[in-house]
């Protein structure tokens, strides 16, 4: 094991108004549900992504769950899911008792293929067969998906779209029908994550946009346990305990102040990667689609096992004792137990390849010259040790 000091995968940078915002919180006794952060940090997010509505919840996942809540899914109500994404974009669905349908990721982005979400809408129209009640499309790693096709397909059939835009604040689209856009206002829905790895944190939390005022005020009184107003304690839903805190709000909107700043260090962190290692056989670039502004939230690589010699778990091993904290991606979820029986478009062969290649390295805000320098050496010493050894 390296004497050097750990270099994480994603840490928080937790500076401008952080400290001031929290200590009003604490000054003036709002720390919980009820305080003016949260309404801020709500007006503050919709501003910044282009949306009349945010809405924030206690967790990306709480997010997830109350738009399935909003689209009313039920028993037996399909939703289609990647298969190459974090599990909770496809537990809320098991949630409200309904049944998800996987979907093989695409070379381009690395994505959801939409090519396969229009191929099935299409063929159950012509088959007269029912349509699933929801097209889920997450932008993974931070790169948007390419939406449009799927988009345009579920437009034609009555299909609602929601976005799990939990990785990629920041992203936007740079061409197409979509120009200009940011990630999460393209469907009915978009929910974003503030987890302590991501762009910004709240320490936790989530957001849901949307360009309906309706949704918009349904999805506030299911996340305050469906009450209805007035002094006496009434509900006429079953609603949940969702509502994200004043003071999580308050590190929320601190954040979000920052997030031009943090995008520009994420884009560089990234460009640095790139120069080193474009050159480098056996190494596969992040996606960069020309149509996609990504916000290189986790710069990602697929590692090249014939070039290599070894495997990505080994490579993992190797980079991780040098001091790196590197990560493997998902494993697809059509491989794990819990969704092995699930339906699956396509073969999944292009999610397994790229579960079996790609590793995510360090790319907090505040990584410096110097340890970037040592996640490239430590890769690039992993990737000539295996050639040798394999040799």
């Amino acid at each position: 094991m390296s004497d050097l000091p750990r270099i994480p995968l994603s840490e928080p940078c937790l500076v401008g108004n952080a400290l001031a915002y929290l200590e009003e919180c604490l000054s003036t006794n709002y720390v919980s549900s009820v305080g003016p952060f949260v309404e801020r940090f709500e007006e503050a997010f919709a501003a910044y992504v282009g949306s009349r509505h945010a809405v924030a919840c206690s967790s990306g996942t709480a997010a997830l769950h109350v738009a399935m809540r909003l689209l009313g899914i039920g028993h037996g109500d399909e939703v289609f899911v990647p298969t190459l994404t974090f599990i909770a974009s496809a537990n809320p669905v098991w949630y409200e008792r309904g049944s998800v349908v996987l979907v093989d990721s695409e070379a381009e982005t690395w994505n959801l293929d939409p090519n396969l979400v229009a191929e099935e809408l299409d063929r159950r129209a012509r088959a007269g067969r029912r349509q699933p009640a929801a097209v889920e499309i997450v932008h993974i790693l931070g790169h948007p998906a390419r939406i449009g096709t799927a988009v345009e397909a579920c437009a034609r059939h009555g299909v609602p779209v929601i976005e799990d835009a939990a990785e990629a604040l920041g992203a936007r689209f740079t061409d197409g029908p979509c120009s200009g856009r940011h990630v999460g206002t393209i469907g009915r829905m978009g929910c974003f994550s503030f987890n302590g790895n991501k762009i910004i944190t709240s320490g936790g939390g989530g957001m849901i946009v949307t360009d309906e005022p309706a949704l918009a005020r349904r999805a506030r009184h299911l996340t305050t346990q469906a009450r209805l107003p007035g002094l006496e304690y009434l509900h006429d839903e079953v609603g949940y305990n969702y509502r994200l805190t004043n003071v999580a709000a308050a590190l929320g909107l601190a954040q979000l102040e920052q997030l031009p700043h943090f995008l520009e260090r994420k884009r560089a962190i990234a460009r640095g990667y790139d120069d080193a290692f474009q050159r480098d056989a056996g190494i596969t670039l992040p996606p960069r689609a020309a149509w996609a502004a990504p916000s290189m939230w986790l710069y990602s690589v697929g590692v090249d096992a014939p070039v290599w010699g070894r495997g990505r778990p080994e490579v993992l091993e190797r980079v991780r004792a040098d001091g790196v904290e590197a990560r493997p991606i998902w494993s697809p979820l059509h491989t794990m137990s819990v969704y092995r029986g699930a339906p699956l478009l396509g073969s999944g062969g292009v999610a397994e390849q790229l579960a079996a290649r790609v590793l995510s390295l360090p790319s907090s805000v505040g990584l410096s010259a110097e340890d970037q320098g040592r996640v490239v050496t430590a890769l690039r010493s992993t990737s000539r040790a295996s050639v040798e050894a394999g040799s």
